[in-house]
């Protein structure tokens, strides 16, 4: 009893100084009264803890949807600052959200601007944040507080005169509204960030493991949407006055000791200029071979041609589907004394201590095929191309890897089988292709299941796709539901799947008739080629990730038609149990 008084005590101190939070509130989470079954050591605990014993409502808001015309009662600024969120109307009162029991201040300012009554529900700090997140829009209080600003003015996107744009953009508001943005989408593992403009909405959205997913945002944001593009173009020192062509630029940041390189791409909409951020971090760790997740066969190959002397060796697949990250990996296996290494990339993605790098610059008149030729004089033994994009570019690798040197590259085909054909279609002669070219990778990257969510599917269409696929009846097959870790995707991170084909003797004879790229597949197949699909499928079979994502990412060219063909009316029709 005496303690009880002790703690009471405590906790009526520091209400006076208005400071006691749930996770100041910790410190006294080893007092016996803290009925949790022991010495509580999470906010949680604490929060329960409080709310029982000052008789006050406890929430983990997993299941509360607040009303946005509730919402629009209070300004998202003060909201923000004081971090508590409206949730419901009850009794005449509106429920507030508050990890801060003592510190009554926030209630206090919300009640003399609103007038309503107020009752304060205990919420875990971490949960409140991300609610505001979901419900009020990223940087609502930024942009609370330029709605306020008499002197802040954004200008009509047709009114050329008076532009007051450069003031604009340059604005504090607007400057933390994008650094708001950028910071979200780094922290969010985002690849990419969309800002889309619409008759009425700017729409952003973040590439997060390869699927775009929309990001909530303030209604009002389209009145600044000049002003935010203007700003990301001064900080990618592009023309903000140029408003009706294409352009390009590149912002690097320092985010907590990390440097992040963003690619920016600016084009003219209907509704005004849309913006694509790539965003590349350079302090990435790069993994060893093994950690590429290749199948042993496949990988025991790749260290095969790593040996090499000379040749070409080709990495295929879509924008973001990994291929410069392996690319990467398998240099620095080959990385060592006695090797010359040079690189030639737009842009550099990775920075590797001893292999010597070179960054293309169109503008400087430094294009690939120029630097390849300069890299030629300087006695290398290996040779990165960031992309092969035209015949004179492939030309001259074709020409390098013929005069004793490796060469490396990636191209935009779908298949492995398909970079051969277009290497000659973009004018390479056959018998150069058939006498340079070694090997090629497709690669895709397929979403990898939740931990923390994953379930077995037991459903009879998963059942009948396992039959199908002649996949163990006691291999499960998992599904992906959805979860606050995972951001309710049921994904959380990517995989690798790889198509690894040789190009042995007999498809250099196909490439010298010209055959196509289905008769080229055809005999690989033969050969051994296991296709992308059926890589997926190793994947399904480990539990790593689930038939849908194979099947989005692939043509699925299965082991079996039947399979193939069952599956794809599944996800079409539905019948499968989706996120």
């Amino acid at each position: 009893m005496a303690e009880a008084t002790e703690t009471h005590d405590l906790y009526h101190r520091m209400v006076a100084d208005r400071q006691l939070s749930a996770a100041d509130a910790l410190t006294l989470s080893d007092s016996p009264n803290v009925e949790t079954g022991g010495n509580a050591k999470t906010e949680v605990e604490v929060l329960k803890w409080l709310a029982e014993e000052y008789q006050v409502p406890f929430s983990l808001l997993d299941d509360i949807e607040p009303e946005k015309d509730l919402l629009a009662l209070f300004p998202a600024r003060v909201l923000m600052k004081e971090e508590l969120l409206p949730i419901r109307r009850q009794d005449g009162q509106v429920q507030i959200a508050t990890g801060r029991l003592f510190a009554p201040q926030g209630l206090d300012a919300l009640k003399t601007m609103t007038g309503l009554r107020l009752q304060p529900v205990l919420a875990p700090r971490e949960a409140i944040l991300r609610e505001m997140k979901k419900h009020l829009g990223v940087g609502a209080d930024t942009l609370g507080t330029l709605g306020e600003e008499a002197t802040f003015q954004v200008v009509d996107d047709d009114n050329d005169e008076n532009t007051n744009l450069d003031d604009a953009a340059e604005d504090a508001s607007i400057i933390r509204f994008v650094n708001q943005v950028l910071r979200d989408a780094i922290d969010l593992r985002a690849s990419d960030i969309h800002l889309e403009p619409f008759e009425d909405a700017l729409r952003i959205r973040y590439r997060i493991d390869g699927v775009l997913q929309e990001v909530p945002v303030p209604a009002q944001i389209k009145r600044f949407q000049p002003a935010i593009v203007s700003r990301v173009k001064i900080l990618s020192h592009l023309n903000i006055a140029e408003k009706r062509l294409p352009q390009d630029g590149r912002i690097k940041i320092r985010l907590d000791n990390a440097e992040v390189d963003i690619r920016v791409s600016v084009i003219p909409m209907l509704h005004g200029e849309a913006v694509v951020m790539r965003l590349l971090r350079q302090t990435a760790t790069l993994r060893g071979m093994e950690q590429l997740g290749m199948d042993a066969r496949e990988l025991r190959s790749f260290r095969k041609v790593l040996g090499l002397p000379h040749g070409i060796i080709l990495v295929t697949g879509p924008t973001g589907s990994g291929k410069t990250s392996t690319l990467y990996t398998a240099l620095n296996e080959i990385n060592d004394d006695i090797r010359k290494i040079i690189t030639i990339e737009d842009p550099i993605e990775y920075q590797l201590r001893g292999i010597n790098q070179i960054q293309v610059s169109e503008k400087a008149g430094l294009t690939f095929a120029r630097g390849l030729r300069a890299i030629l004089r300087h006695d290398p033994d290996v040779v990165l191309i960031g992309e092969i994009r035209d015949q004179e570019t492939a030309q001259i690798a074709v020409q390098a890897s013929l005069t004793g040197h490796l060469v490396f590259s990636t191209l935009h085909t779908n298949d492995a089988p398909g970079a051969l054909s277009r290497l000659v279609d973009m004018g390479v002669e056959p018998y150069l292709v058939a006498s340079s070219l070694e090997a090629v990778l497709a690669q895709r990257l397929v979403r990898v299941l939740c931990p923390h969510c994953k379930q077995v599917d037991a459903s009879s269409t998963t059942q009948a796709l396992k039959a199908e696929l002649k996949f163990s009846a006691s291999v499960p097959i998992f599904k992906a539901v959805g979860c606050r870790e995972c951001r309710n995707t049921g994904y959380h991170g990517r995989r690798g799947i790889f198509e690894w084909m040789d190009v042995t003797q007999e498809v250099r004879r196909l490439i010298l008739k010209n055959a196509s790229s289905g008769e080229i597949r055809e005999v690989a197949c033969r050969l051994g080629l296991r296709g992308l699909a059926e890589d997926g499928w190793r994947l399904v079979r480990e539990g790593v990730t689930t038939p849908e994502e194979v099947f989005r990412v692939t043509k699925a060219q299965s082991a079996t038609e039947g399979a193939e063909d069952r599956a794809a009316e599944l996800v079409v029709s539905g019948e499968t149990e989706k996120v």
